[in-house]
């Protein structure tokens, strides 16, 4: 519920630099029109601009324009009519009407609101007022059988370093297309006031996001007695969200983003107590011979996360989410009952094509809680991964997503999508769950004003029901041209030097370890002898000065028969004038376990590039801190303490093959 300060300002300022509105700018839709999302996605990648929360701002989309024009012409076109729409003083922005039959189980529909796939209609509306560039006034909604939500509708005043956004704005905390662990769409839109910047602080990028949104009413806020015993009652948490990012090279972007669900039928709520949680949740958080239950302040999620775009002739971007329901160790910087989700996305393929594919797993814990029983949900649905609704409520278990998606610009005209869901709940405890399946056709094309398609989705839920839904639907399509004259001079005045284009590189070696091993008391910890194991690793990276890389890395390691799976999230190197280079990482660690026990790894480096043509030669000091896991398992320790830690150690010694 954003809407740029008059986005008419932006038809010539994205050319001309300097002050694109320093008003308020719109939010696009999120969700809610799937043909235009996928488009805007796109540029975004070609115009070199990653994303790390969403709905994305208008103003952003303007800044990725003129990189992405001289990649793919058509694609502007298409997204440059679009905006256009947000042109005039007033005007309507989006408007959608579906008609759908469904059968079989009425599941919820990933990321769709809170919609059930028996639902019969669906409909969704956005329109805006705005009298001033400081000032914006926004209507919308989204509705289908059973509920409507206010989602888009707000007031937005403000500038472009702190602009003010109150009532249904959405938030989602990830660079993830699909699924995101703290704040998505899966849930109906909450009431909030957020304060947020889309033009960037500093050379270093810095972009924030702060909000405070009103859940829905509980009946099962918890309290203790005197005597131990326990109590509910019925009030309305509060939930505060903070994302904190930077981008201090074209093209990467590093985040940190918190949610804490507190207050509610006489819990601690105030300003003190918030600030409390948010910076010692280990002292002010959980339980202990210091903390009585009741004074406890409340839910708390956590994740960092990346997004790199490599820039080569067929571009594309990685990113990742590194996530802890609470925290580990008693330290405020260790992410416990963690969760890891990577993607990687392919925004031009073949020249009609783009391919997306996600996965994300969490350790058990996600979305309940101890004193807010119904756990980070709004009416009933998690806030965050769509697949923690295909599970019994208030079932904390282990899970893995997995997401494929192929777009095609069809020669025929308009655009055919496939995707496929699937997900596992793991079968540890008294309940038996299957595997989710999902998949869905969907086609869109423009006629005359609108834009018309339909969808079929197919599958089989985590109880074993099958469902089915057949969806035809009508979209508002402003014909308008808005800006093509003017990017077609972007890409006439933006010539000059092509950028220097990344490399992607492939690693393979020997890595020697060591491992300790904390499985019930600390005071008890053992170490293993030293051991060899192999060592892969494919990645990328693209210079962003002279001497200095940023890259990221999926990497795998062989550690006592178990595989130990890395994501860099941070991965910098520098480059001497001979052959030499230094580098220095951060990432998550997925160690597989009887259930897998996740941590945060970290490291240093040095290479003897191209030993011979395209082969470097390197060693990296890797130290994987305390990857910890919970005990699930009949087979784990029964011990005083509930979970195990895991230390690894060691030197990786490989051969690089960049190309």
């Amino acid at each position: 519920m954003r809407k740029v300060g008059r986005v008419a300002p932006w038809l010539l300022l994205v050319f001309q630099a300097q002050s694109f509105g320093r008003g308020v700018t719109p939010y696009l839709p999120l969700n809610l029109e799937p043909e235009i999302e996928s488009q805007i996605e796109r540029v975004l990648i070609l115009g070199d601009q990653p994303v790390l929360t969403r709905p994305i701002a208008a103003a952003t989309v303007i800044k990725a324009l003129p990189k992405a024009c001289k990649i793919d012409a058509a694609l502007c076109e298409r997204v440059e009519r679009y905006l256009a729409r947000y042109t005039h003083s007033s005007g309507l922005t989006h408007a959608s009407v579906e008609g759908a039959h469904g059968t079989g189980a009425n599941d919820t529909l990933p990321n769709s609101y809170g919609m059930g796939s028996k639902s019969a209609w669906q409909a969704s509306a956005a329109a805006y007022w705005q009298p001033s560039d400081y000032l914006l006034a926004q209507v919308g909604a989204v509705g289908y059988e059973g509920r409507t939500n206010f989602t888009g509708s707000m007031i937005s005043l403000g500038g472009s370093y702190a602009q003010i956004d109150i009532g249904f704005r959405p938030h989602w905390f990830s660079p993830l297309y699909d699924s995101s662990m703290l704040m998505s769409s899966e849930a109906p839109t909450m009431p909030s006031v957020t304060i947020s910047n889309y033009e960037p602080f500093t050379r270093l990028g810095l972009h924030y996001e702060i909000f405070d949104a009103r859940m829905s009413r509980s009946n099962a806020i918890t309290f203790q007695k005197p005597d131990g015993s326990y109590y509910q009652k019925t009030g309305t948490p509060e939930l505060f969200g903070v994302h904190l990012s930077m981008e201090p090279a074209s093209g990467w972007s590093l985040g940190l983003n918190r949610l804490l669900q507190y207050g509610g039928a006489g819990r601690p709520q105030s300003p003190k107590d918030l600030l409390k949680g948010f910076f010692n949740p280990s002292s002010f958080d959980n339980t202990g011979n210091n903390l009585a239950f009741n004074s406890q302040f409340g839910n708390q999620q956590a994740a960092i996360t990346s997004s790199f775009l490599f820039p080569g002739r067929v571009p594309f971007v990685v990113y990742a989410e590194y996530a802890g329901e609470d925290t580990s160790r008693g330290s405020n910087f260790l992410l416990g009952n963690s969760a890891l989700s990577v993607g990687i996305h392919f925004p031009r393929l073949f020249e009609r094509f783009d391919l997306t594919f996600e996965t994300a797993e969490w350790q058990n814990a996600w979305y309940v809680h101890s004193v807010y029983q119904d756990g980070m949900t709004q009416d009933g649905l998690v806030t965050g991964n769509w697949g923690a609704d295909q599970r019994l409520f208030r079932d904390d278990v282990v899970a893995r997503t997995n997401m494929v998606r192929l777009g095609w610009d069809a020669t025929f005209g308009g655009l055919l999508e496939l995707r496929y869901r699937t997900l596992q709940n793991e079968n540890y405890g008294a309940i038996h769950y299957g595997r989710y399946h999902e998949l869905t056709v969907a086609y869109s094309r423009p006629v005359k004003g609108m834009i018309v398609g339909g969808e079929f989705d197919a599958g089989k839920d985590s109880f074993g029901a099958s469902f089915t839904r057949i969806a035809g639907f009508v979209r508002y399509n402003d014909l308008q041209s808005g800006l093509t004259a003017a990017i077609s001079g972007l890409r006439e005045s933006s010539g000059g030097s092509e950028e220097k284009l990344g490399e992607i590189f492939i690693d393979a070696g020997v890595h020697r370890y060591q491992v300790t091993v904390d499985l019930e008391d600390a005071t008890h910890k053992t170490r293993d002898p030293q051991k060899d194991g192999y060592h892969f690793a494919i990645g990328a990276r693209r210079a962003v000065s002279e001497h200095n890389d940023l890259g990221t890395r999926v990497e795998v390691e062989n550690i006592e028969g178990h595989s130990l799976v890395g994501v860099r999230l941070v991965d910098y190197r520098y480059r001497f004038n001979g052959p030499i280079a230094l580098d220095a990482f951060l990432g998550a660690a997925r160690y597989a376990l009887g259930t897998p026990a996740y941590g945060f790894y970290l490291g240093l480096g040095a290479q003897w590039r191209n030993v011979l043509p395209h082969l470097d030669v390197g060693v990296d000091f890797r130290y994987d801190d305390t990857l910890a896991r919970d005990h699930l398992l009949p087979t784990d320790p029964q011990g005083p303490r509930p979970d195990s830690f895991y230390d690894v150690r060691g030197a990786i010694f490989s051969l690089s093959y960049h190309f």
